[in-house]
């Protein structure tokens, strides 16, 4: 049996170990209730460093998802206030159609004024029907262009789909295709009041019901549209949302693994310091004492 021999040099290294020790433990807590953050650096917790740095990941994907759904209901909101709108003037078009339809009480003046009324109308849907959201035409699809349709109400954009991504494979569309809401080329809503107001100067009651006829189609073309606006409006809308409270989660849990619990850092800053002060102690006994000390 081998017994080990204690000197004095290895108790004052022990001993001066231990008080570093402490001093690094009590340092330790100092930074983290200063800084208010138990992580301060990877080797603080290389585990807990990379979780911290996935849900700042998550974080980001669902700020970007709001800033996403945000834009498309800005989209979607210019859409719904274009097409209410454009209602309003073609049933106002439609008015003028079944007033120009009455032949036996109209004059060739008044149905000029019919006439100039709906040409008044058309030009007004064409400018709605190049009305731009941040530059774009909301009806143009993903034409590089400023316009949709050109003075004489032909379609000029390219068509496509413009698209907002609101959460991890699900993309929404924000605009509307404008061949969709006023008819292709031939047979448009434009066409159908440039054939109307010639109908109205001409006394063409037959041509004035296909006038008719096709402003009604037109109508219900623009309300099934609104329709299908406000549902993709209310699913944006509904992502947003989930979105946001999605980042809220995320950052409390976060906040659980970076920020300092204050109480608790509290205590235990105190408890090093009579531990660090314990080992001050313990180390002045420890400590060889000097010629001095023998003297006195």
């Amino acid at each position: 049996m081998s017994i080990t021999r204690v000197t004095q040099s290895m108790m004052m290294e022990r001993s001066l170990g231990g008080m570093q020790m402490s001093l690094a433990r009590l340092a330790r807590t100092q930074e983290q209730l200063s800084t208010g953050r138990v992580l301060n650096r990877p080797s603080d917790s290389p585990t807990d460093t990379t979780s911290a740095m996935r849900i700042r990941s998550s974080i980001s994907n669902q700020a970007q998802f709001v800033r996403n759904a945000e834009d498309g209901m800005g989209w979607l909101g210019q859409v719904d206030n274009t097409l209410t709108s454009m209602t309003d003037q073609v049933r106002r078009a439609r008015d003028l159609a079944l007033q120009g339809a009455n032949t036996g009480a109209g004059s060739t003046a008044s149905r000029e004024a019919l006439a100039t009324e709906v040409d008044q109308i058309r030009a007004s849907l064409v400018a709605s029907a190049n009305t731009s959201y941040l530059g774009r035409p909301i009806f143009g699809g993903i034409t590089a262009g400023t316009a949709a349709y050109d003075a004489a109400g032909t379609y000029v954009g390219t068509p496509g789909s413009v698209d907002r991504t609101v959460a991890e494979g699900v993309t929404i569309r924000v605009d509307v295709d404008g061949n969709a809401v006023f008819g292709p080329a031939g047979s448009s809503l434009f066409d159908g009041l440039t054939a109307l107001a010639a109908d109205l100067r001409s006394a063409n009651s037959t041509g004035m019901r296909t006038g008719i006829a096709t402003l009604n189609t037109a109508m219900d073309r623009i309300t099934t549209t609104l329709a299908d606006v406000g549902t993709r409006y209310n699913r944006l809308d509904q992502a947003a949302e989930a979105a946001k409270s999605s980042t809220l989660n995320l950052t409390s849990s976060l906040s659980e693994i970076e920020n300092t619990d204050l109480p608790r850092a509290t205590v235990d800053l105190k408890m090093q310091e009579v531990a660090y002060q314990a080992a001050l102690s313990a180390t002045s006994r420890v400590m060889q004492p000097s010629l001095l000390d023998f003297l006195r």
